[in-house]
């Protein structure tokens, strides 16, 4: 009888045992809204790391803005669905992320136009409308958590989207600060991984993003190693739907965060 009745608690056991692992491995974050708020921590490849999202513009200042079958395309709120995805993916790989710029209503959002608002904030603090003062509130906040993070890979990711004129199609640009060793690195392998999606999945067509110093204030105010990219150019209807089509939004969330794990693993 002893022998059955421990039979059979073993067996419970291995039932529960899913269970309890797959809630164990459940978190939350509200700011990629109802629907995506809850994850699982699928793996520990990044575990260790930590890293500053930013968002370009948002609050009083929307960025680029473009014109898509009538509506206005927002810099700000698609830097920020790509952001919050990114972060979203990274999170899953058992990273810390922060997310500088924040919106309280917006999460992560599948649909074609993403309707502006002014609600974003850094980090729960009213974003300036003057340039300069609005940069150096996210370098702040940056640096104030990296001094405090005990991470040995801190990395801070800006993610912007460029405005040109409207036949002008361009590829994903990825920026470093001058002199940066590892900010380069991550760049340059970022690049890299563009490149083979591309030559995957569009044969054809070829890449011709670049990697390249550039002494921008936010790259040059921060201290962890950083990149900055430009996702496309917000007036062409060819780069338009790199920003418009929610599955893309995820694939280049999805291959920024391959980039960074390789980086990660040297």
């Amino acid at each position: 009888m002893n022998r059955l009745r421990l039979t059979l608690v073993a067996l419970c056991l291995l039932l529960l045992a899913p269970a309890y692992a797959q809630k164990k491995n459940t978190r939350r974050e509200p700011l990629f809204g109802k629907a995506n708020a809850t994850y699982q921590v699928t793996s520990n490849s990044l575990k260790g790391a930590t890293f500053y999202l930013v968002s370009g513009h948002g609050g009083p200042d929307p960025g680029c803005i473009g014109k898509y079958q009538g509506k206005e395309l927002h810099e700000d709120e698609y830097a920020y669905d790509i952001i919050l995805r990114l972060g979203r993916e990274l999170l899953k790989r058992g990273a810390k992320v922060h997310f500088i710029i924040q919106d309280a209503k917006d999460g992560i959002r599948n649909t074609t136009i993403l309707k502006n608002s002014k609600r974003e904030t850094c980090m729960g603090r009213p974003i300036p409308l003057k340039q300069v003062a609005r940069l150096q509130q996210r370098c702040d906040a940056i640096n104030r958590l990296y001094r405090k993070d005990k991470s040995k890979y801190k990395r801070a990711i800006f993610i912007h989207v460029d405005s040109r004129s409207r036949g002008k199609q361009t590829d994903v640009y990825f920026y470093h600060a001058p002199q940066s060793k590892y900010g380069k690195r991550l760049a340059t392998q970022l690049h890299k991984t563009f490149k083979a999606k591309y030559d995957r999945h569009q044969p054809n067509r070829g890449f011709e993003g670049t990697v390249s110093a550039r002494d921008l204030f936010v790259l040059r105010n921060t201290i962890p190693y950083a990149v900055f990219l430009e996702l496309g150019n917000i007036q062409n209807a060819q780069d338009q739907k790199r920003l418009v089509i929610p599955d893309n939004r995820q694939a280049l969330a999805n291959w920024i965060t391959d980039a960074i794990v390789k980086d990660y693993k040297k």
